[in-house]
């Protein structure tokens, strides 16, 4: 089976997946495994992209949902949470294999529906740590006539779903289906990684920073239709890196959640705030296709020693 076909058949199992309802596209893609879910010891993993292993979306997915679900460990698995804030302190990239979080809950502020829970979260793959970070999220009612279901812990091995055929897919499914038929062919054309054409992170570098738009669509989106969390600071994260010589490597990140991802793309902005010899500082604020900011970041970068 070549690659290509090995990544469209990944793509419909996602989709079958993501037919219990609960989660989201994006976690059911990176087949995210809930290894345990505690709100003292929660422990999320996922196999890297053979051919990214360091993409920075499937790692922004899994510390984010490791967060949320440490916080949700102790609620109503079916309770809607907001990511607030975020932050990643990263020594390095992740390496080809499994990548795992591990996360607790560190109490809430306030009660009840906009009741704010903290956490953290570490992380490692087969060499030891690489990272570890913090995140807050809001505790909020559905969205009006939307139902949300519990989160369904699937595990690493669980049995397979259904296999599905272009013929069964519903329009939204075979939406994503043809988006990942472009990604597949641009990559093709460009020898850039699929998931960086799949997920929309291709910024452009210009004078003292770089921008990207990313397409908005059901293969980003959580559970309530809005842009996943970890893929919103992914998007933030790869603008930012691409402010930068390819020398520089993302060391720190923070990122405020302002209002939700909607819209039909959503755009990176990265400006330079400080460009030192060994660390550099920037600003990235995204925004949505009507000019309201979703997003406002500010990352630390370091010059890797040669």
């Amino acid at each position: 089976m070549s690659a290509e076909d090995q990544i469209r058949r990944q793509v419909l199992r996602a989709i079958a997946l993501n037919r219990t309802p609960g989660y989201h596209f994006p976690g059911n893609f990176i087949d995210l495994s809930f290894d345990r879910v505690d709100s003292a010891n929660t422990r999320l993993s996922y196999e890297t992209d053979p051919q990214d292993p360091g993409d920075i979306g499937s790692l922004a997915v899994l510390a984010d949902f490791a967060l949320g679900t440490a916080i949700r460990a102790d609620l109503d698995p079916a309770t809607r949470l907001a990511t607030v804030s975020m932050t990643l302190e990263l020594a390095a990239a992740p390496r080809a294999g499994i990548v795992r979080a591990a996360s607790r809950c560190h109490g809430f502020v306030g009660e009840g529906y906009g009741g704010i829970g903290r956490s953290r979260v570490s992380i490692e793959d087969g060499g030891g740590e690489i990272g570890y970070g913090s995140g807050a999220f809001m505790v909020l009612k559905p969205p009006p006539e939307v139902t949300l279901h519990p989160v369904p812990h699937r595990k690493r091995g669980d049995a397979e779903p259904p296999v599905l055929a272009e013929r069964d897919l519903a329009p939204d499914e075979l939406r994503i289906l043809r988006h990942a038929d472009d990604a597949l062919e641009r990559a093709a054309k460009t020898g850039q990684p699929f998931i960086r054409h799949f997920w929309g992170f291709l910024p452009e570098a210009a004078p003292g920073g770089a921008s990207c738009v990313m397409p908005n669509g059901p293969h980003v989106g959580n559970r309530v239709g809005y842009v996943q969390g970890g893929i919103l600071l992914g998007l933030a994260a790869a603008t930012a890196t691409a402010a930068l010589p390819e020398t520089w490597m993302l060391s720190a990140i923070a990122a405020a959640f302002i209002s939700p991802g909607e819209g039909s793309t959503l755009k990176a902005e990265a400006k330079a705030v400080h460009r030192g010899q060994r660390v550099s500082v920037i600003r990235t604020e995204v925004t949505r296709s009507d000019g309201r900011r979703v997003l406002e970041v500010m990352s630390t970068h370091t010059a890797t020693l040669k």
